[in-house]
């Protein structure tokens, strides 16, 4: 399940793409147009920061850019960033401990398939696919 730090975090990106060429755009405007708390997206903006997502700029005028153009980002990678891994079962997240049921699991390719498609499936969308 993606969470509202994920879901929101998308909709930041999108709003500094519809922005971009404008300058920093001040928090405050972005949670504004989403309907979301400034706090909350001071949580967020930070990890996309931290990320090198988008750039911060403190002061009168500041405000926040993306990094790169809209197509250069992935859903995926942002939704990752966010959320960490999108796995759906624990034993295929990245740096998980080999399952000792691996090579007896019944379900297992079921979970490798379905982990495949919406990894595919957010990777292959790019943030201009959204505006």
């Amino acid at each position: 399940m993606i969470s509202t730090k994920g879901r929101y975090a998308l909709r930041v990106m999108i709003d500094l793409a519809e922005h971009r060429g404008k300058g920093c755009i001040p928090l405050k405007e972005i949670a504004e147009r989403q309907g979301v708390s400034k706090k909350y997206l001071e949580i967020i903006v930070k990890e996309l920061v931290r990320g090198k997502m988008v750039i911060g700029q403190g002061g009168h005028g500041g405000g926040y850019v993306l990094c790169r153009e809209p197509e250069e980002y992935t859903v995926g990678e942002i939704l990752e960033w966010m959320e960490g891994s999108l796995a759906t079962v624990s034993c295929l997240s990245e740096g998980a401990s080999p399952c000792e049921r691996a090579e007896k699991c019944k379900t297992l390719p079921l979970w490798k398939e379905y982990n495949r498609i919406v990894h595919d499936f957010f990777y292959s969308k790019r943030l201009s696919d959204l505006l």
